[in-house]
């Protein structure tokens, strides 16, 4: 069974991250451009799609994005580092 959830990370226009989760990425990147899916990305507006991961349930991909909020910066940082050092 296919995945069905995404966690994500964006990086804003301030240089801040921002963490979500969806069940159809592209639809909701579409929403924070467009400035209609939150009021924190409709403020500093994205600048790139950082980071995905799959998540098989959103239950799943909510406890997913909850521990990556609570993460340092370079923590985070190391995410995207790590997957493009591998390639």
């Amino acid at each position: 069974m296919a995945s069905h959830f995404k966690v994500y990370i964006l990086k804003l226009r301030n240089g801040s991250y921002y963490v979500g989760h969806t069940n159809d990425l592209q639809r909701r990147l579409q929403e924070h451009r467009e400035g209609i899916a939150c009021s924190h990305t409709k403020k500093y507006s994205i600048r790139r799609l950082l980071w995905s991961e799959s998540q098989p349930d959103r239950a799943n991909a909510a406890k997913r994005e909850r521990e990556i909020k609570g993460w340092s910066r370079m923590k985070k940082e190391a995410l995207w580092k790590r997957e493009v050092g591998s390639s």
